[in-house]
Parts: C-alpha cells; sequence; structure tokens
C-alpha cells in the first residue's frame, strides 16, 4: 500500500483533508496517527485568526457548508507546539499554509524551510489575493503559479511543495500546468466550491459569512471529473485526491482517476476512525480485483479495457 508524494515515500496512500483534523491532535485521542500515510494539518497563517462569525457550518444534502475563516493560532505557536507534537508521534506532517499575498506565503514558506518534521508544504491558493481586489489566487493561472514559485524558491528541495487547487477555476486544467510549470511537486484537489443555504425559517443566509466552502459526498463527482482532467493532462504529476471520501469504494474511485493519495475530510468530523476505515476498505478492494501493490492502480481508468497495469521497480519514486 506505499506510494509515493513526489520523491518522499508515504506508508500508505491515506492523509487527513486540511481543516478536517486540527493538527492532529484530535484524532490522537483515538488512535496512532503515524498509522496514517499522512496528517495534513489546517491551513497555517502567519499570524493568529479569530475566524469568521458564527454560525460557520450548515448541512446541506449530502454535504456541509462552512465558513470557519482560517482560525488558528498563527505560525509561531504552530511551530512552537502543534508540530512537535506530530514529530512526536511519528506522524508525516504535511503543512498547509495560507496567505492573501505572494509575500505572506513566502514569509511562511522561510519559517518552515528550517523547521524539523515537515514531510511536505501544501499551499493553498484558494485564498483572496489582497493584492488584486481580493480575487482567489486559485483562479488565476499566473496567480497561482506565483505563489507557488515563490514558495518553492524559498523550501527545501526535500520537502515538496504541493498546490491545492479549486474546482471553480474556469481551466482546472491551466491553472494545474501553471502551478506544474511555477515549480509544484505535486498538485491537491479539490478544494471546497463554493456555494450557499439559506435557511427559510428565519429567512436568512445559513451562515454567517453567506456563502462558505461546500463539502462531503455531493462534491465527490466533481473531485473525479477534476482528477480525472489533470492526470489526462499531466500524467506524470503526483495527483492527492479529496472530495466526499466515506468510503473505500470512494478512495478508489479517485484512485482511478489518477490520485496517487487520498485525503479524507468531512468524514472525520462525524467518526474519527474513518481513515483508517477507508485505508482498510481500500486495501481490501484491490485485493478483491488482484491488485498486488496499490501503485497499479493508480489512473487505471485511463487506459485501455484489458491494458496491462504499467509496473515499476522498487527503486522508482514515483507510482506514476
Amino acid at each position: 500500500m506505499r506510494t509515493y508524494l513526489a520523491h518522499v515515500e508515504l506508508a500508505n496512500p491515506i492523509t487527513t483533508a486540511a481543516g478536517c483534523a486540527g493538527s492532529g491532535a484530535e484524532l490522537a485521542q483515538f488512535f496512532d496517527v503515524s498509522r496514517l500515510g499522512a496528517v495534513v494539518t489546517r491551513s497555517i497563517t502567519m499570524a493568529p485568526r479569530a475566524g469568521r462569525p458564527t454560525p460557520r457550518l450548515a448541512e446541506t444534502p449530502s454535504g456541509l457548508l462552512t465558513a470557519v475563516g482560517l482560525q488558528g493560532p498563527g505560525v509561531d505557536a504552530f511551530l512552537a507546539a502543534e508540530l512537535p507534537r506530530l514529530a512526536e508521534r511519528g506522524a508525516r506532517a504535511v503543512v498547509s499554509i495560507a496567505g492573501g499575498s505572494v509575500a505572506e506565503y513566502t514569509a511562511l514558506a522561510r519559517r518552515l524551510a528550517d523547521a524539523p518534521g515537515v514531510t511536505a508544504v501544501e499551499v493553498n491558493l484558494s485564498c483572496p489575493n489582497v493584492a488584486d481586489l481580493g480575487r482567489v489566487f486559485a483562479r488565476d493561472p499566473a496567480a497561482s503559479a506565483e505563489v507557488v514559485a515563490a514558495v518553492r524558491a524559498t523550501m527545501r528541495y526535500d520537502v515538496p511543495v504541493v498546490a491545492k487547487l479549486a474546482p471553480d477555476a474556469a481551466d482546472i486544467v491551466a491553472v494545474a500546468r501553471a502551478c506544474v510549470d511555477g515549480g509544484a511537486d505535486a498538485l491537491a484537489l479539490i478544494n471546497t466550491p463554493l456555494g450557499m443555504a439559506i435557511d427559510v425559517d428565519t429567512m436568512r443566509p445559513a451562515l454567517a459569512a453567506g456563502t462558505g466552502g461546500l463539502s462531503g459526498p455531493a462534491v465527490r463527482p466533481l473531485a473525479v471529473r477534476c482528477l480525472w482532467q489533470v492526470h489526462a493532462a499531466l500524467p506524470g504529476v503526483p495527483l492527492v485526491g479529496m472530495g466526499g471520501v466515506s468510503t473505500g469504494r470512494d478512495a478508489l474511485e479517485l484512485v482511478l482517476a489518477g490520485a496517487c493519495a487520498v485525503a479524507v475530510g468531512t468524514a472525520l468530523f462525524h467518526d474519527p476512525y474513518a481513515g483508517l476505515r477507508v485505508l482498510r476498505e481500500l486495501e481490501d478492494l484491490l485485493k478483491e480485483r488482484g491488485f498486488e501493490r496499490f501503485a497499479d492502480a493508480v489512473g487505471l481508468a485511463h487506459r485501455p479495457p484489458g491494458a496491462a497495469p504499467r509496473h515499476r521497480t522498487d527503486l522508482e519514486e514515483s507510482p506514476l
């Protein structure tokens, strides 16, 4: 079940999704978080953030709307307490970062560059660019590439930079290609698409912020489509798939579309063991279908029916 995130080996392909497990402390109450392929932290910002006003969550059919506003303690507190705790537990830490400008992303990367215990950095591009009238970085190929290039130039070479893409970009393949050209070692998709709900009893928006990110099973077909398109266009780029994964079958669907790792997010809110359960179910499904290695299933849906799985030697660093 091992896989690779760029040149970094993971014991298995299941990770948490940013924002759905804090920085691992909550899940560690239930099981050994080192059993996951990696723990992806909430998106870390330079300064502490209180987040948006409540209500921040609203349930929808087969989904969840959230508008938390990147609440967190800031990078100083994260480096002092949260990252060391993950390292003590033996977990691989993928640190998600978020900023409002290229300079802020660069400053965050600089703080993380020498921090021990950072397996990879995930660049959350679904943030407003204050220098461009608040337009989201992830919807603009050039802006996304600029952020990724700045982070890649700042981080150590041995730490992969993962660009996290939004599904509501006009052309997600163009954004993906721009991020890779900017130096991204891998891509993560999808982030939550923007949605809204109105409470018909109060006749007001269900979220204080009005709009929020939609997650949960409702978005899985969107994730599959985005993964399919990006893998078809960039077959050599490692992809982390996420969006509505609740079962091993859900995870396998994303793997067949091209994901070499799968993040579990919203399911953790009601089942803290969801990551381990999805891992077990995925492994069982692969065995039932005759796979000897997880890597042989990655992107298989793109190959003609009956085509032999691609094989690689143990020395190769990418399942793609």
